[in-house]
């Protein structure tokens, strides 16, 4: 772990892949190495499936001469000169693209913020299997539960170095932990499954192994004996774990390459009331322990905190530097970045909480469903049409009543984000976070 923690024989080869893309004849370059330790576990049936460690490290070189680049990654740096050698030969003979370029340098980031994202304590593998053996034991301990599909529990410690030939270097570590398990109810043709899971970026912060089997246990019970409904058109409420797949929909359709090569329903609504009013969604890469929280995104930008979404109004693009240029905008420091090219890409996403209780939510529905999986991925990013599989609870008279399953939920992105409602039970769970959510007058389809 101590190797790991020491960032500066990162920070040396990329540094080196720089000056070596210089001697090559790049006009400018930039380097990323990426260093990564994990550890995992899986237990079955109260025996250990699997364990696992890895540790690697991953170099990219990206390389400009002119309007021309190119980028090359490796897993080693035993010649970092040929590496920079067949960097720019390819660079030489690639296409223009007016638009990629090492990112303005009066936009790099001058200073890092302390986000809290170390946790330096290493698992064990016997305190892994600990954690899993725990949670599939307190899964398997629910009434009805007659099967596992097995937990695991994983540790993670990964540290990234940026580089550029105008001088910016920075650098990042973040852990992670999580544990996790499926759990089987019934019997036959009508078992049902449904699993729980924890990730935070100190362990202190997970969830207990007992509140995480349980849950999953009690989840696998409660869809036993499902279903099916008439097709209708009704309201549909998603609990927060399902309702994140909406959150991410709207990202892919503001993302900066969608909307520059036009393939998204969005394309043309920036500035305009896309979501009902009182709907706040904010991109947040600062925030402290958050899972996808860093001091500066791919290119060295430390860009701001965005409200993407304001009282239903969608105020911003995801962009990083070539995005921004393509559409006469400046980056605002959303670029991902592994070995390659950057793209943009969200961090920590918030739908914020509304003013209505969910159980008024509840409340307010005669007869609607209540998800809480979603199934496959049927929506068209061009048009916005939305029809995937789900399967949760029957909404009758304000209670939550019989699993339902076998059912497609179908609308449109654009007509869905107008009449969507938030609850105020906002979860903090993933790096994309969201409360409950309904939309009135969409077609459920069943037998």
């Amino acid at each position: 772990m101590r190797d790991v923690l020491d960032q500066s024989d990162l920070e040396n080869k990329a540094h080196r892949l720089v000056e070596a893309a210089k001697r090559a004849g790049a006009d400018r370059a930039d380097a990323v190495a990426i260093r990564g330790v994990s550890l995992s576990v899986g237990v079955r049936l109260g025996e250990v499936e699997d364990s696992e460690r890895s540790e690697g490290d991953d170099f990219g070189l990206r390389v400009f001469v002119g309007r021309r680049f190119a980028t090359v990654s490796a897993n080693t740096l035993a010649d970092a000169d040929e590496i920079a050698r067949r960097a720019v030969a390819m660079a030489r003979v690639a296409p223009e693209d007016p638009w990629a370029d090492l990112i303005e340098p009066e936009r790099l980031a001058a200073t890092f913020a302390d986000l809290d994202l170390l946790d330096p304590s290493a698992p064990t593998a016997a305190e892994l299997t600990a954690r899993a053996l725990a949670c599939e034991d307190a899964a398997r301990a629910v009434a009805g539960v007659t099967n596992s599909g097995g937990a695991h529990a994983s540790w993670s410690l990964g540290g990234m170095v940026l580089a550029t030939s105008h001088g910016f270097s920075g650098a990042w570590l973040r852990s992670g932990h999580s544990l996790s398990v499926t759990a089987v109810a019934g019997e036959g043709t009508s078992m049902q499954r449904d699993w729980e899971a924890s990730s935070k970026i100190h362990a202190a912060d997970l969830d207990t192994p007992d509140l995480i089997g349980r849950r999953a246990g009690e989840r696998a019970v409660r869809r036993l004996n499902p279903r099916k409904v008439a097709t209708v058109t009704a309201p549909v409420i998603w609990e927060p774990r399902a309702a994140t797949g909406l959150v991410g929909h709207l990202l892919g359709a503001i993302n900066g390459a969608a909307i520059a090569r036009r393939t998204s329903f969005l394309k043309d609504r920036l500035g305009t009331a896309v979501f009902s009013p009182g709907i706040t969604i904010v991109d947040d890469p600062y925030r402290r322990r958050g899972l996808a929280s860093r001091p500066f995104d791919g290119e060295g930008v430390a860009g701001p905190v965005l409200n993407l979404v304001e009282n239903g109004v969608l105020n911003h693009w995801l962009l990083d530097g070539a995005t921004g240029r393509e559409l006469g905008m400046a980056s605002n420091g959303r670029a991902s970045r592994g070995t390659g090219s950057p793209a943009p890409g969200s961090t920590n996403v918030t739908l914020l909480g509304g003013k209505v209780g969910r159980d008024d939510m509840l409340k307010s529905v005669t007869s609607g469903l209540y998800v809480t999986d979603m199934i496959g991925s049927g929506v068209n990013g061009i048009t916005g049409d939305y029809s995937r599989g789900a399967s949760g609870f029957w909404i009758e008279n304000g209670e939550i009543g019989e699993a339902v399953s076998e059912i497609t939920v179908a609308g449109n992105l654009a007509d869905m984000f107008a009449r969507l409602v938030a609850a105020d039970d906002l979860e903090y769970r993933f790096a994309i976070a969201a409360p409950s959510l309904m939309i009135e007058g969409l077609t459920i389809a069943g037998r």
